[in-house]
This record gives C-alpha cells, structure tokens and sequence, in this order.
C-alpha cells in the first residue's frame, strides 16, 4: 500500500498536534513533517518532498496563500490543501488561484477531512460543500458572462470542457505542464488530468497528435 507523506503548517501547535495525531493513524499516510508558519512551510517541504501539505491559511511570517505559490513553484507535484476557520470568499478564490487542491474549514470531521484528502490525493478537489456552492456559484456567473463566440460548434470538439479547450490551446502553443497550470492558476496534477481526458475525446495517443486537431479545428 501507498503511504503518503503529509507536511502540517500550522502557528496552533495543539491543533497541529490534533492533526498529527490523527493522520499518524492512518495506514495510507505519514506525517513527513511540520511547520510553525509559511516560511518553514516552504523551507520544510523543500526539503521533505511531501505528496500533500494540509497547511492553515492565516500564519505568521507568510500566510498559507504566499506558501503554497512558493512550494506550487518549487514542487509542482505536491498537492496542497488550505484549513481556515473562516468563512471567506476572497481567500477561497485567492488559495485557489495559488494552486491549492483543496480549501477546508477547521470544523470539518476528521472523517470527512480524510475522505476529502485522499480524493485530493486522487486529483479531486478537496472542498467543504458551502464552499464547493460557491466555486460552481462563480463559474455559472462567468458563464453567464460568456459571450455566443465562445459556444464550439465543431462535433469533434463538443465534449471537451472549457477548461480541457483551454488546456489544449496552450498545449498546442507548445506551452509545457506548469505553464498551462501557471496560466490557467490550477496545479500541475490537474493539467495532466485535462490532458489525460482530451486524448481520450480526440481518440489520439500523444499531445503532439491532440496538438494537430486543434490546429485542424481553428483553435489556433
């Protein structure tokens, strides 16, 4: 069985120790370290190469959403997933933005907060409903702001998402992984899980060929 390294960052050393207490206990994962603010956050998970930091927003030094653009840029490959007591749309966009996987609240259920970090480890997003409510909020507002143009026609292209059509955009640019996550403000695992599903609508095998189709198709 896979046992996933989690690095801890939180300035409450008892509820870090919560935390550790719980994630000790579980078969799948191991607490591979922890850190008293942002800083170390970044320093430690350098260092120890974590597969996921459940890191708090709020902390002194540098808070969780500074961290977690730093640590996205040094290990694209980590998942990162915000806790916060508080209940607010402005850090939940901005955490997002900073490529966190996840963004829960400190009343969650331990048994909750676990289900939602191993779908987190399995490329989901890791979030508490009321903020979930909010995400898909703003999305159907965006959309509503979307003009007819953006509407794709072509029956090839009809089951890709909007975000799998911006992915392959960029891709055909010729725009690496962590390019494509820098530009659309998601993680590396979730350009790769895009790509993933654009090969298999196109019924292609490489980017290269996915690349051709939209060319083909006047995405470019």
């Amino acid at each position: 069985m896979t046992r996933y390294r989690v690095l801890l960052a939180d300035d409450h050393a008892l509820f870090r120790e919560g935390l550790s207490g719980i994630i000790a206990l579980q078969p799948d994962m191991e607490v591979a370290g922890e850190a008293n603010d942002g800083l170390e956050a970044v320093v430690k998970a350098e260092a120890l190469r974590p597969d996921l930091v459940l890191m708090d927003v709020q902390m002194p030094a540098l808070d969780g959403i500074g961290a977690a653009r730093q640590i996205r840029d040094k290990l694209p490959n980590a998942i990162i997933v915000m806790l916060t007591v508080r209940d607010d749309d402005e850090k939940l966009f901005d955490a997002l933005k900073s490529g966190a996987q996840g963004y829960l609240l400190k009343d969650i259920q331990s048994k909750e907060m676990l289900a939602m970090l191993r779908g987190a480890l399995r490329g989901e997003a890791a979030l508490s409903p009321r903020m979930a409510g909010r995400v898909l909020g703003e999305f159907r507002r965006m959309g509503a702001r979307l003009p007819a143009s953006d509407v794709i026609e072509d029956e090839s292209l009809m089951d890709l998402t909007k975000r799998e059509l911006e992915t392959l955009t960029l891709a055909a640019r010729g725009a690496s992984d962590k390019e494509i996550a820098d530009e659309l403000t998601i993680s590396i695992h979730t350009v790769k899980s895009h790509m993933r599903n654009i090969l298999s609508k196109l019924h292609v095998n490489t980017r290269r060929e996915a690349a051709k189709v939209a060319r083909s198709k006047g995405l470019l």
